[in-house]
Parts: C-alpha cells; sequence; structure tokens
C-alpha cells in the first residue's frame, strides 16, 4: 500500500488505535506536563477511539448505498474529513484537543489538493503523494500551533512541527512515495521527541520525554505503517518511538517523587472541556476571556464546531463564558491534582492502583434519596430546604469518609461556590478531591450509576461527569403566588413543570403536567427516565407515569424510587 487512498486512512486508526491501546499505561507514567495527572495516553486514545469510529461510519454508510460494491472505496478526503471529525468530537484533554486540531489540518490540505484526487487511481507508484503529505503535515503543524494561546516548546506542538519540517525534506531530496515520506516524518518526531527531556524543566527534573510528543510520534509511527502495508503497529519502547533509553526515564517518573515536581503546584484546579457551536466571531472573543480565567487554553475546530480546553479555578465561569458566546454541550469537568508525582497506587502505571478507599460523598434532599446513594456506597449529607449546608460541612463529611480519594455530589446548581469550596478544603488536608457539578439529585444518581472505584481516580471522574451531564433533569413544583413564567402566568396553586431551572409547563393536575413534562423532554431522544416521587403523591402515580412513557416512547426505560421528605412532588431525570 504505497499510496494515499482511503484504506490506508482506514488502517492508519486502526494501527493507531492498537498502538495507542497498547502503549496507552507507558504514556500515561511520563505525563508530567503541564499537569501531572497521568492521563495523555488514556487521552490520546479515547480520542482516536472517537476517529476511527467516524471512520467506520463512512464504511458503512458506503456500503449501504451500494457504493462499495466491487471493492471501490470512499474518497479519501471524506474518510479523512470523518476521521478529523470524530477527533474533534471525540477530543479529551490537552492532547487530545491538540491531535484532534493536527488531524484537521492535515484533512484541509488534502481536501484541497487537485492531486487528492489521484490517490484513487489503479498506479501503485504514489506520485505526488509524497509532496502531498509533506504539505499536510506542514498544515497540521500550523494549525495545532495556532490552536494553542500560549505555544511551549519541547511539547506535542515542537515534535509535529519536526515531523512536518522531516517530511519536507524527505519531498524535497526526490522522495516521491508517500510511505518514504511518512517514515521520514517519523525518524524526525523521535529525534525531536528525545530532545524534549532537555527542553522543559520540568521534563529535565523528572528524566522523562513529553507524554504528549511520545504519544504523537506513536500515531506518526502507525501512519508510515500503514502506508507500508504493515500489519502491526510499531511498538512503544526503548526502541521504539519512544527514542533512546526512554525505558529508563520512564521508571525515573514513577518513583523519584522529587523529580516529579509539578510548576505552578497551585496552579487552576479544574480541566473544562467542552464542544461549542458558534460562529467565529464569538470565538474570537472568547479566547481572551478563557485565557484570563487559567492557563493550557485551546481552542480548535471551524466551521460553526468547536472544542474548548483550558484550566482554570472557575469552572462555572469558563462554562458560563462558553454559554455566551454558543451553545457549549458535552461539558466535561475534572479536578486536577495538586503537587507532586510520587511513588503512590495513583500514579502507578499499572492502572491497578490509586482506587483503593474511594469514597462519594452526595448531597441529598430527601431520606429516600439519603438510603438510595447510600445503598449506592455513598456518604450523604441531607439537607432540608431553605437550609443549604456550608462547605465546613461538606468538606468534614469528606474527611469523615477516611478515604484517600473523595468524589463529591453537589446535587444543586446553588451549591456550586460552597461545594467548590469544600473540595478546595479536603485538598486542603491531604485528600484527593474532585467535583462533579451535578444541579440535581437525578444527575447524582446518573453518576453513581457508573461510579467503579476499579478506574483509575481521572478515569472514574470523568465517567462520572460524563453520565451526570448526559442527564436531563426537572421537577414538579406548586406556584405559592400570582407571577409571569417563561411557560405563561401562573396562580396560587398552579402545578408547574420546571425543566431544567425553567418553567416549560403550567397546569392544574400533578399527573397531567408530569406526562407533559416528561413528553417534552422525550422529544429530544432519551433512553431511561429516571422518577424519584414525594411523600404524598396519590397512590399508583409513579405506575400511571411509567406506563405514559411505555406507551408513548418505546425503547425508554422507566426506574421509579420513593424520594421520602424532599420538597418537590417529583423529580425527573432522563438520560
Amino acid at each position: 500500500m504505497q499510496v494515499l487512498d482511503a484504506a490506508s486512512v482506514r488502517a492508519w486508526c486502526v494501527l493507531a488505535l492498537e498502538a495507542l491501546g497498547r502503549g496507552r499505561e507507558e504514556i500515561d507514567a511520563v505525563n508530567v506536563f503541564p499537569v501531572a495527572d497521568g492521563d495523555t495516553g488514556t487521552n490520546l486514545y479515547l480520542t482516536v477511539e472517537s476517529a476511527a469510529q467516524a471512520v467506520d461510519a463512512v464504511y458503512g454508510a458506503f456500503a449501504a448505498d451500494g457504493a462499495g460494491a466491487g471493492g471501490v472505496e470512499p474518497a479519501v478526503a471524506d474518510v479523512l474529513r470523518a476521521m478529523a471529525h470524530g477527533a474533534l468530537i471525540g477530543a479529551r484533554g490537552n492532547s487530545g484537543t491538540i491531535l484532534a486540531e493536527l488531524l484537521r489540518g492535515l484533512t484541509g490540505a488534502v481536501a484541497g489538493a487537485d492531486s487528492a484526487a489521484g490517490a484513487d487511481s489503479d498506479s501503485d507508484s504514489g506520485a505526488g503523494d509524497g509532496e502531498l503529505l509533506a504539505a499536510a503535515l506542514r498544515r497540521g503543524a500550523d494549525a495545532a500551533r495556532a490552536a494553542v494561546e500560549h505555544p511551549v516548546e519541547g511539547t506535542m506542538l515542537t515534535v509535529a512541527d519536526a515531523a512536518a519540517a522531516a517530511a519536507e525534506r524527505s519531498a524535497a531530496g526526490g522522495a516521491t512515495r508517500v510511505a518514504q515520506v511518512a517514515r521520514g516524518a517519523y525518524d524526525g518526531a523521535r529525534e525531536a521527541l528525545a530532545a524534549t527531556t532537555a527542553q522543559l524543566d520540568v521534563l529535565r527534573r523528572a528524566g522523562v520525554v513529553d507524554a504528549g510528543g511520545l504519544g504523537l510520534v506513536a500515531v506518526l509511527g502507525t501512519l508510515a505503517d500503514a502506508l507500508s502495508g504493515a500489519a502491526r503497529p510499531t511498538e512503544l519502547g526503548p526502541e521504539g518511538p519512544a527514542g533512546r533509553g526512554t525505558g529508563g526515564r520512564r521508571t525515573a517518573a514513577r518513583h523519584d517523587g522529587a523529580a516529579c515536581a509539578v510548576p505552578g503546584a497551585d496552579g487552576p484546579a479544574y480541566e473544562v472541556i467542552y464542544l461549542l457551536e458558534a460562529d467565529d466571531a464569538a470565538v474570537t472573543r472568547l479566547r481572551p476571556r478563557l485565557d484570563g480565567l487559567g492557563d493550557s487554553l485551546v481552542v480548535v475546530g471551524g466551521d460553526g464546531l468547536w472544542r474548548v480546553h483550558v484550566h482554570v479555578d472557575d469552572a462555572g465561569a469558563a462554562v458560563e463564558a462558553g454559554v455566551e458566546a454558543g451553545r457549549p454541550y458535552r461539558i466535561q469537568i475534572t479536578h486536577l491534582p495538586a503537587g507532586a508525582l510520587s511513588d503512590t497506587p495513583a500514579h502507578d502505571a499499572s492502572g491497578g492502583g490509586g482506587h483503593e478507599g474511594r469514597a462519594v460523598v452526595a448531597v441529598v434532599p430527601g431520606d429516600g434519596l439519603a438510603a438510595l446513594c447510600a445503598e449506592a456506597g455513598a456518604g450523604v449529607v441531607t439537607v432540608r430546604e431553605g437550609e443549604p449546608p456550608a462547605s465546613g460541612e461538606l468538606a468534614e463529611a469528606m474527611r469523615r469518609t477516611g478515604a484517600p480519594e473523595v468524589v463529591l455530589l453537589p446535587n444543586d446548581a446553588e451549591l456550586r461556590h460552597t461545594a467548590a469550596v469544600a473540595v478546595a478544603e479536603a485538598r486542603a488536608s491531604g485528600v484527593r478531591a474532585a467535583l462533579i457539578p451535578t444541579r440535581a439529585a437525578v444527575q447524582g444518581l446518573a453518576a453513581l450509576a457508573v461510579h467503579d472505584p476499579g478506574r483509575r481516580f481521572d478515569e472514574d471522574v470523568v465517567s462520572m461527569t460524563a453520565a451526570a451531564g448526559a442527564t436531563r433533569h426537572a421537577e414538579l413544583a406548586v406556584a405559592e403566588q400570582e407571577a409571569w413564567t417563561t411557560a405563561g402566568i401562573c396562580r396560587p396553586g398552579d402545578v408547574l413543570g420546571v425543566v431544567e431551572g425553567d418553567v416549560a409547563v403550567v397546569g392544574t393536575d400533578l399527573a397531567e403536567t408530569a406526562e407533559a413534562v416528561l413528553d417534552r423532554m422525550l422529544a429530544g431522544g432519551g433512553e431511561l427516565v429516571t422518577l424519584v416521587l414525594g411523600p404524598d403523591l396519590p397512590p399508583g402515580f409513579g405506575a400511571r407515569l411509567e406506563a405514559h412513557v411505555r406507551g408513548g416512547h418505546l425503547a425508554v426505560d422507566t426506574v421509579v424510587y420513593e424520594g421520602g421528605s424532599q420538597s418537590a412532588p417529583l423529580l425527573i431525570g432522563v438520560e
């Protein structure tokens, strides 16, 4: 396979995913910059996994249309576009976000080149494809650098620049076969990776290469493998992409706590990532605002869809800035560990440590919910209406678990600041703590449902955050006075259907209003409805709503819980 075509791009996805799967823990182990959170390999793997799934979807649609008969392949530009879009949608972390922009830049070069059409010819000479790949790698490297607000040398960006320069030298030196140019880019990236240790103080003290650069070298190595027809990806290791002696430097990173001190240990507490639908002008205004909130800002994308990544102390402010710019969604908020890496299970590259003694603390509004959360293994702080807990109370509940790792579920939008202060207090006492910004009890239940103490801490937090964010929430309330609402005028005694904090339905009957709210929420799709019943509802209320969902919304499951003395007659969650 000596040409840049759809089949080679698909093979690249497969090999890259396999290489990152094999090397994920090794890459995680050398992750000390910009934050030593040991997840760069995992983030790159998940990003490429999303890209590979998008490519498979293109092939699936191509076959369904009957266009793939006789061995005909999709256009290489279409497959590359799918790969780049999948990476953008699924990008995780700083490294995944940069990789997504690299792929997007590469795609733009190929799609815009007249010679791209020649990549689907029957010739195996690959004439012109080498120059095309060199130009594509340069465009990708430049796009990635432009996406980072404050580029730093000795990082993934440096490795990308070196790969592009090496590809350009190969093409200029007469290498016309695309596999030759790809191999030249890989070799140039390996040399640049080995040099990163001396380019950043934190890497030099730890004795490691840059983790993002190591992952990128693996991806570039598999590109060369795919174009040359290799069946297995290049291995990570001392003789592989990691470069000279990297195996020894990885050991230093894992076991020399003093050497791995993170610069700016008092830096931002949260990593915030989201997709954003916005125009170019809005994103131009968003960049300086987010840059003022924190650091490690990377904004990639275009054509109305962007991936935003930033490290901040105020995660809510970062999300609110996105709301003002456009429509943020798939929001991920992850606690960033402070201090230094050390010889602790939490950063052990084996992936088997760091989960013993992990606890979850949930703030709940009713006795029934407290029992439900306790059954799920969470510690609970039960609150009554009008009596919100103080930050010290939440911090004490986290410390009282006695666990070295604690996740806090506030389950109330009004407790966001209080919970953030509590997490900071817990961290100051030596607890590794994370805040999942649940705005309703049903989001907390969704997070608990996917909680897995057998996973690494950061992976568990990401999974719980994603589950909570994917759960829309609503509740019923009874109006106490006449007022204007977003759904019209309400009068005392009216039943209000409050969806995501806004009054969406005004009715006179609890069951009918609940059914209207469910229909409105399920109009946008859903797989699971959670109903938490208050204490004063009539008999059969839950069964009626369950039957309503079953009758009007196929393939949607419903679970019903007794919520005890909660303030709202009914809580609703739709996942």
